[in-house]
């Protein structure tokens, strides 16, 4: 989560990837490890089986798009709209992501640095971290190639537009308040559930372990002054950590907010029928109290036995519930569950609370507040006793780069990938030497076209080399598959733009360097401790 993958991943179309991914739809099942070689054939399966939502559906409510986000290298996002709502507002909000430095910042990276810059540029507190603790525990580095790596990481972010006067660089290993709510944290999870998302074993280092839950602190540092909404872009094999990040912001709280039509708890398959049977009731009798009883019997009533129903059980239960509650009204209101609250924060709330409510022992009822007017109460009486008051992060997830060599970019690899640190001549050669989707004769790329959708040099423009320029790469994409241009004169702009975007790049790390000294973040690390 609070790093970008390693480049051992591969994505699967280019030019303006389609959100749905392009794979077969009968593909086999992703798995998302984010310390392995990830790879995703098909990002359509990201969206079945983690619930993952296609960024093509609230690039319309983002104001000032960035053009990974509107040529859909950017796919998919968990709960961005608050984001892109705090945009509109001008409201506060933040991002952050970080960079474990096991190797060289490459072009990989450069999607993520581009896309924390971004965010500062709209406004937002921008975080950018190094998770040398993760590097140490999970990859074994030692802290001597850790501090050699952060800096190189650190001068192309800086290089590219960061601006450290307007946000914040730090190390794990150097800030304490992320350490402190790590271990915080640490108390609402368990390793039963870390073995489930990670596949922890007993071979498992405690340190490793550790680190998790460094990270979880690391995504919700930004909110430690004031929750707000925060946006962490990472590549797709990092969301176990946004899920559980998410959880886990959610158990920190001290009350949870839900919906409710009787003074029993529902999940929330049984309110939808719940309420389906109150719309039905309400509307046939406006002038009548609707009683529990009265839902059971019309559930009871509507019920085909005869049907194979999925929810058959789910309505049996919610029919149950009803009849034990008998007499008592149905009525829609606001819950507060009490999560975690001390016994000062729960007579607050209750105290806080306008209009007519119902005080039980670990909950409380409110027949006058809106669901958003509840939960900013709640937050704000969390907050005045001390607690955190957490909004759920939110994430976005780029696409993986295919290697230049095809399929795979990989680290250990150099062919397959373009370092920020290489010369520029060797920039040049990597792009010269890069596998196309071209065809095997001239002849044939004149008349059947070019695949660019298959073409890791045209990735590399859609990626990086036409910048904001979409009438470029749309050019670029066409010209292609239309067959009206060859993979050598292709390959052989891509390697002079590549060439000229590592000069520039790489004078503005030197002009960086000289200033490293200034800002506050440390590169000589005085820890000690076995490779």
């Amino acid at each position: 989560m609070t790093r970008d993958s390693d480049p051992d991943d591969e994505p699967t179309d280019n030019r303006r990837p389609q959100t749905d991914g392009g794979a077969a739809a009968g593909a086999d099942d992703v798995t998302l490890d984010p310390w392995g070689s990830a790879t995703v054939d098909d990002y359509r399966k990201l969206f079945e089986q983690f619930g993952i939502e296609s960024f093509e559906a609230v690039l319309p409510e983002v104001p000032n798009p960035h053009y990974l986000m509107r040529r859909g290298v950017i796919f998919g996002h968990r709960d961005y709209r608050p984001v892109a709502e705090a945009m509109r507002n001008d409201e506060p909000f933040a991002a952050l992501s970080g960079f474990m430095p096991t190797g060289d910042p490459h072009i990989g990276h450069k999607l993520v640095f581009d896309e924390i810059i971004w965010h500062q540029q709209q406004g937002g507190d921008a975080y950018g971290l190094i998770a040398d603790l993760e590097a140490h525990a999970a990859r074994e580095l030692s802290w001597e190639e850790i501090d050699e790596h952060a800096r190189n990481y650190v001068l192309s972010l800086l290089a590219l537009g960061f601006d450290p006067e307007e946000g914040e660089l730090y190390r794990q290993s150097d800030n304490r308040e992320v350490q402190d709510l790590g271990f915080e944290l640490g108390a609402k999870a368990n390793f039963s559930e870390l073995q489930a998302i990670y596949d922890f074993d007993g071979e498992t280092d405690v340190s490793h372990m550790q680190s998790v839950v460094t990270q979880m602190a690391d995504i919700l540092y930004p909110q430690l002054e004031e929750p707000k909404p925060t946006v962490i872009p990472v590549g797709p094999d990092q969301d176990p950590h946004m899920r559980l990040a998410r959880d886990l912001a959610a158990r920190m709280r001290y009350f949870k907010v839900t919906e409710a039509f009787a003074s029993f708890e529902a999940d929330p398959d049984e309110r939808a029928i719940i309420a389906e049977a109150h719309s039905v009731l309400s509307e046939r009798h406006p002038d009548e109290t609707i009683r529990c009883g009265d839902a059971a019997r019309y559930l009871e009533n509507e019920r085909d036995p005869d049907a194979t129903d999925p929810n058959a059980t789910t309505t049996d239960s919610v029919i149950m519930m009803l009849k034990e509650a008998g007499k008592e009204p149905l009525r829609p209101r606001t819950r507060f569950l009490d999560r975690n609250a001390t016994d000062e924060a729960f007579d607050a709330l209750i105290e806080a609370i306008d209009g007519e409510k119902r005080v039980y022992e670990a909950h409380v009822d409110a027949f006058d507040l809106a669901r958003a007017e509840a939960e900013e109460l709640a937050r704000q009486v969390e907050i005045d006793h001390g607690g955190y008051g957490f909004l759920s992060p939110s994430s976005i997830y780029h696409r993986f780069m295919t290697g230049l060599t095809g399929g795979k970019m990989s680290s250990s690899i150099p062919a397959s990938h373009i370092s920020l640190l290489d010369d520029p001549s060797e920039g040049y050669d990597k792009v010269r030497a890069a596998t196309t989707g071209g065809r095997e004769t001239a002849e044939e790329q004149r008349e059947l076209g070019g695949k660019a959708d298959e073409c890791p040099v045209y990735e590399l423009y859609a990626y990086l080399l036409s910048g904001d320029d979409d009438e470029f790469a749309t050019e670029v994409y066409e010209e292609c598959v239309n067959g009206e241009r060859l993979c050598g004169g292709c390959k052989e702009q891509a390697a002079e733009l590549m060439e000229a975007f590592l000069e520039d790049h790489q004078e503005k790390r030197a002009e960086w360097e000289a200033k490293l000294d200034e800002l506050d973040i440390d590169f000589d690390s005085d820890r000690r401790r076995r490779r």
